[in-house]
């Protein structure tokens, strides 16, 4: 059982998303093995203050070309789209847990591109930004 103290400390880390922080700059690190990681760190951190102002910026490791790949693997005869099962299954694979579960294109269970890379940009935001949106 934690004690009081403890457990203020647990609240506090969790606030501020300090262990979503600490993960994602080891991810970062291990990514792209800087070599000198301190210089790269300062410039992640750098980069997460300015993404408040412009969430487009925010460092992540899967960029739009990446989502392009992904895409292409489930979408391997070129139809311009994928099924609603693949589209949930391929954003749950990124790690992306808030998603949009009927976006559009869901009725008939032809997700475009476009509107997967959409949902898959705002997804790996919030779970890679380190403050509140």
């Amino acid at each position: 059982m934690a004690t009081p103290r403890e457990q203020e400390a647990a609240s506090y880390l969790e606030k501020h998303k300090i262990p979503e922080l600490m993960n994602n700059l080891t991810s970062m690190l291990f990514f792209h093995r800087p070599e000198n990681p301190r210089e790269f760190l300062i410039t992640q951190l750098a980069l997460l203050k300015a993404s408040r102002l412009r969430p487009l910026d925010c460092p992540c490791l899967i960029d739009e070309s990446n989502l392009d790949a992904v895409f292409g693997i489930l979408d391997p005869v070129k139809q311009g789209y994928i099924t609603l099962a693949q589209y949930k299954q391929a954003l749950a694979t990124l790690g992306i847990q808030d998603f949009d579960e009927c976006p559009e294109g869901a009725d008939l269970s032809r997700i475009s591109q476009e509107t997967f890379k959409k949902e898959a940009k705002d997804g790996l935001l919030k779970g890679s930004s380190t403050f509140k949106m």
